[in-house]
């Protein structure tokens, strides 16, 4: 195989005793040697199994050093790594295991009872506690595969929220490429310590912070569980430098009492993804003198795309900055041509980190992949000074009477007042105006707002054509796999009120 390819040898060759993983739940703590052993030993497992280059190796498992285990053995024998999201139906697994067909799922304990099903139809290997590895049998296989830089790594199946998943296959190419451009334009350094609470099934528990942490030899904290308190609890013990959750999770976070008066001496940079965030998280972070902004990825590029300096994002608040220093981006229109400053268009990408194609799904990779650009579906722009922001989904764009709403502008706005907790916006079906803006708030605890004193406060700031025809406020927005507002359960629960 290209050595080169397996970097975690070289990390354990350069740094052997550096300390890499360490769990929040159970203190273990594991070095680079360490890890590599382990890929090692799990690798030569595969093998014995008949697994080989190219075929799927599944697991099952909240944040656990099984994660890492599995992914750097798929890169010592050419294997790929399917993360499952443990969060999903059984009929959900099901199609995601008859697509990726796994020749072995490793499943972890938390899950036994629930999965049984997986042991009639796959090949299935229990992992019960952090020394799993201790029980394999030492067995001497030589680690070869003719691998090159776009053999196929892991395939991360997407959220599914406009259909069926499809799997993003991210080469050894897209993750190293995506890890090395990270460090570059981050100055991500040996020093850094990050804690992962965002599930490793998803591209941006696993790539946006992870990889490029443990390729420049730093430290990586794992949980299994986001309890809020105990992330900030986590994050000073830690001596954490760098910290990456989606909106929800920093609402979540600045709104407990531990943050309320805890200190972050290690801390540089509380970063946001997964969604655009609401401005009041600024606001929290601002408040304490810490600093805070936004990426912006995706499961088929990186997922990291942009940087902007913590200085730059106190002013272009809602920014996601500029490209890396190894990307392309463009913003275009209808018919492909790119837009001028403050005009909106779709966002493309191209870059090394870009995925190679969806899993036995040649249309969809075609139609996402034109000419080497990744054709994002988010709605973006771009000011004076070069700094992207994203204005919303492509297929969330609201028209209604002819003309163009992005629901983010509302969003934040809603999102503004004091009484509001959560705010989402979608468009509904109408027959006169095609569709209509409506709003979804929930509120804080013993807070009152009704349908017009919303729509008072939205007149202050918005045109008139922009404000919800109608205000749903409910107990709790519901919540994605990933932690995000669910714009489609919403739309599939309330797309009859105007009919």
């Amino acid at each position: 195989m290209e050595r080169e390819l397996d970097w975690l040898e070289g990390r354990a060759r350069l740094y052997p005793n550096k300390e890499a993983i360490v769990d929040a739940n159970t203190k273990d703590r594991w070095t680079y040697k360490h890890l590599n052993e382990r890929a090692k030993v799990l690798a030569s497992f595969f093998l014995t199994k008949g697994i080989n280059k190219g075929d799927r190796i599944a697991l099952l498992s909240p944040n656990h050093i099984s994660c890492l285990d599995f992914m750097f053995a798929a890169i010592k024998i050419g294997a790929i790594f399917v993360p499952l999201n443990w969060r999903l139906s059984k009929e959900e697994l099901e199609y995601i295991l008859q697509d990726a067909k796994p020749k072995l799922i490793g499943i972890h304990e938390r899950f036994q009872d629930k999965s049984e099903w997986m042991d009639k139809q796959f090949f299935t290997f229990p992992i019960t506690d952090n020394e799993y590895i201790g029980s394999l049998e030492r067995v001497k296989t030589e680690l070869q595969a003719d691998l090159d830089e776009t053999t196929p790594l892991a395939m991360i199946y997407t959220g599914g929220t406009t259909g069926k998943p499809k799997g993003a296959i991210l080469s050894h190419r897209s993750i190293l490429w995506n890890g090395m451009n990270t460090i570059l334009s981050w100055n991500i350094t040996e020093e850094d310590v990050t804690l992962t609470t965002l599930p490793m099934f998803h591209t941006g528990g696993l790539n946006a912070l992870v990889i490029p942490v443990l390729l420049a030899g730093g430290k990586i904290v794992i949980t299994a569980d986001f309890e809020p308190e105990e992330v900030v609890n986590d994050l000073i013990e830690h001596h954490c430098t760098i910290v990456l959750f989606v909106p929800t999770m920093h609402h979540m976070i600045t709104q407990t009492e531990a943050f309320q008066h805890a200190e972050f001496p290690k801390m540089k940079v509380f970063l946001s993804g997964g969604a655009p965030c609401p401005l009041t998280i600024y606001d929290a972070y601002e408040r304490k003198g810490l600093h805070f902004k936004e990426g912006y990825g995706l499961t088929e590029a990186g997922p990291n795309n942009f940087y902007i300096h913590p200085d730059d994002a106190k002013v272009k608040r809602g920014s996601i900055g500029k490209q890396m220093l190894f990307n392309e981006i463009k913003i275009v229109d209808e018919l492909g041509k790119e837009v001028g400053p403050n005009e909106v268009g779709e966002l493309l990408l191209r870059g090394n980190h870009t995925f190679e194609f969806y899993w036995n799904k040649e249309d969809e990779t075609k139609e996402a992949l034109v000419n080497g650009w990744l054709h994002t579906g988010d709605l973006a722009k771009r000011d004076e000074d070069g700094f992207v922001y994203i204005v919303g989904r492509k297929k969330e764009m609201i028209i209604t009477g002819g003309e163009n709403v992005y629901p983010l502008e509302i969003e934040h706005w809603l999102a503004s007042h004091p009484d509001i907790n959560e705010a989402s916006v979608i468009g509904l079906p109408h027959e006169k105006w095609g569709e209509v803006v409506t709003a979804f708030v929930s509120l804080h605890p013993n807070r009152e707002l009704n349908e017009q004193e919303l729509n008072v406060f939205c007149r202050k700031k918005l045109a008139a054509y922009k404000i919800p025809k109608k205000f749903f406020i409910i107990e709790e927005l519901p919540k994605t796999h990933v932690g995000k507002i669910n714009k489609k359960a919403l739309y599939e629960q309330y797309c009859r009120s105007f009919a």
